[in-house]
């Protein structure tokens, strides 16, 4: 099979688009033919931040496609199942061997190509906006990269939630696809300072959480956004990790609460994974939650797509189709 692997640290032309073993379904696994790949920020810093002890590196972990071999014990599935999955590794390839307990059931009213465009990107929103803070008719939030795939769905949960939505933005194009989205206000980052913006959208309060993926080059001013009492909600670092800090900054700046989240934690148990995959599809299938799908690339192109991903000319969520 076809496969694209990191052979060489940093930029995307250390990716190779090659031919690797076909995966084989062990115990407790299902060898899933792979009809669409979700591209996510977090590949791009595994492909600039890989171990070189580790080379060649399978990049990828959301995908969807179709059942076509079980290993023993599998019993959740069978062959001939629509699924999708994430925190799967190596999922830029044509097969890929998963676990089946981690597989999720696509409905027939969902193509492969919306249920890998969603599954990873729409339950990060979704824990965000009903666990991590569960947003409230009475809350404001700040949404970074707005656009982006998480935000254009965390900008409708919130809505959803009832919330006031204020999302930060690199260009008017993307500000115009956030408004659709559901943001009340759109705040363009790269002609304003969005901490005193959000303030003097909130007369001077501050807003209840910030939610940020952007990650080093937006946590301080982030801080300031939020009221006393507010919560800094850390989901992503795509521009480089945020450094220590004095936890004494939390109480200064009235209190505060800082969390860094991640996905796996949220979808530890069987019954988190089904309980939010189910409402994102529900969601979907009752015209409730939109899934934007900004472009599609081979897999041969992945270094391609994963270089427009690098350099914020997306809007939405980018897939690869083998």
């Amino acid at each position: 099979m076809k496969a694209v692997r990191v052979h060489r640290a940093g930029g995307p032309e250390g990716m190779v688009y090659e031919d690797v073993p076909d995966p084989h379904a062990g115990p407790g696994q299902a060898v899933v033919k792979i009809e669409a790949i979700g591209l996510n920020f977090a590949e791009v810093n595994r492909r600039r931040q890989a171990d070189p002890a580790s080379l060649p590196l399978p990049l990828g972990g959301e995908a969807a496609g179709t059942v076509v071999a079980v290993g023993a014990g599998v019993t959740t599935c069978q062959v001939g199942d629509r699924v999708a999955f994430t925190s799967v590794p190596g999922a830029y390839a044509e097969l890929v061997a998963a676990p089946a307990a981690r597989l999720v059931r696509i409905p027939d009213d969902i193509t492969s190509k919306q249920a890998a465009a969603v599954l990873l990107q729409g339950m990060t929103a979704h824990y965000l906006a009903y666990s991590t803070y569960p947003l409230s008719a009475n809350d404001t939030c700040v949404v970074h990269a707005a656009a982006g795939g998480v935000g254009l769905l965390l900008c409708q949960m919130a809505r959803q939630c009832g919330a006031r939505v204020l999302g930060t933005v690199s260009t008017e194009a993307k500000a115009k696809a956030a408004q659709a989205a559901g943001a009340h206000e759109t705040i363009l980052y790269t002609q304003h300072d969005f901490a005193v913006e959000v303030k003097r959208l909130t007369d001077g309060r501050g807003v209840d959480v910030v939610y940020d993926s952007v990650g080093r080059t937006t946590f301080a001013q982030s801080l300031d956004c939020l009221r006393a009492r507010g919560m800094m909600v850390v989901y992503g670092q795509a521009s480089g990790p945020i450094p220590p800090i004095d936890t004494g900054l939390l109480n200064d700046k009235g209190c505060l609460y800082l969390t860094r989240v991640n996905l796996g934690t949220y979808t530890a148990t069987r019954a988190e994974l089904d309980a939010r995959s189910g409402d994102l599809f529900a969601w979907m299938s009752a015209g409730k939650l939109q899934v934007h799908i900004c472009a599609e690339y081979s897999l041969a192109e992945a270094a391609k797509a994963q270089s427009a991903l690098e350099h914020r000319e997306t809007i939405g969520k980018v897939l690869l189709v083998p």
